[in-house]
């Protein structure tokens, strides 16, 4: 069965917050590479904790579109 627009713009909307993730865990990773080259080891570590939320927040809205994309999640009313 095919999605409604409702549905449609739910899934696409996952996804390219999912993509926002990874590339904001993309660019973190690379500021957390610069401080740990600098010596600076403890803020290169809490960064690095923090692209791991990025990471585990992608992993989930991407699980939460194929939700959507097998109606198992369905957006009634915008």
């Amino acid at each position: 069965m095919p999605l409604s627009k409702l549905n449609q713009e739910l899934h696409a909307d996952l996804i390219g917050a999912a993509a926002d993730m990874k590339w904001f865990a993309v660019d973190l990773l690379r500021i957390a590479e610069r401080l740990n080259l600098a010596g600076n080891e403890v803020d290169a570590q809490a960064v690095m904790r923090i692209t791991m939320t990025f990471v585990g927040n992608e992993e989930r809205l991407n699980a939460y579109a194929d939700e959507v994309k097998l109606g198992f999640i369905k957006r009634d009313k915008a």
